[in-house]
């Protein structure tokens, strides 16, 4: 298990004009109410071995932040997949780590590369839909114990992100493996099965919802 922990304000120093005390008015709260209380984003979670976690909220609610927060808190090994370089001189199939080429193939199947002409392409020559591809098969493919992912599946049509959902989830249970997962689409998540799901309001505030892992759960992932 591991522990998850976040807690970033941002305060509020907008300039105070007549119109923002107009404003201030209307709701009822004062310059001081403001500066105090700011934008708050504090989460502390659980979470075990072979778990996917994910940050749901409309855009602007702070999804971001608060997995940036947890990245820079998390002290197990871990990759963010923002951070993994896009080839410009080898091919897909020589960038991914394994030890054989039928292994590196369905690592990248499972992040849905599978035409010969995009694995054997340049990942700097990808289309960002593939390119966001390409990193969730390195880090798939990596030794990270957690893996962190913004925008997940965002670039994807239904069909597309609803199977790379279906592929993490056995994935995870099977390799035990931790995602903490972040995005603002929420018609994946039956195939995903997030065993965590932190709902993000504007302002900051969150609920987080646990699943109970129902019975049969990775029972196909062997």
């Amino acid at each position: 298990m591991i522990e998850l922990n976040a807690a970033k304000v941002y305060p509020w120093h907008g300039q105070i004009s007549e119109q923002v005390c107009k404003v201030m008015r209307m709701f009822g709260i004062s310059v001081g109410t403001m500066r105090e209380r700011g934008l708050r984003y504090e989460l502390d979670l659980a979470i075990e071995p072979g778990q996917i976690c994910y940050l749901s909220g409309p855009s602007g609610s702070g999804k971001s932040t608060l997995l940036r927060e947890l990245y820079e808190a998390t002290t197990e090994q871990k990759v963010r997949l923002e951070d993994i370089e896009l080839s410009e001189t080898q091919t897909l199939v020589d960038c991914i780590a394994g030890e054989t080429t039928l292994g590196k193939l369905l690592t990248l199947s499972k992040a849905g590369l599978s035409d010969v002409f995009t694995v054997l392409n340049k990942p700097a020559n990808l289309s960002e839909g593939q390119k966001y591809r390409y990193r969730l098969a390195c880090a798939i493919a990596g030794d990270s114990q957690v893996i962190f992912a913004d925008e997940f599946c965002s670039n994807l049509d239904r069909i597309g992100a609803a199977v790379i959902a279906h592929n993490i989830a056995r994935f995870a249970r099977r390799s035990k493996k931790i995602f903490v997962l972040a995005g603002a689409r929420d018609d994946f998540l039956a195939d995903l099965r997030p065993d965590v799901i932190v709902k993000i309001e504007l302002g900051g505030r969150t609920e987080v919802i646990r699943r109970e892992r129902e019975a049969g759960d990775g029972r196909a992932d062997r």
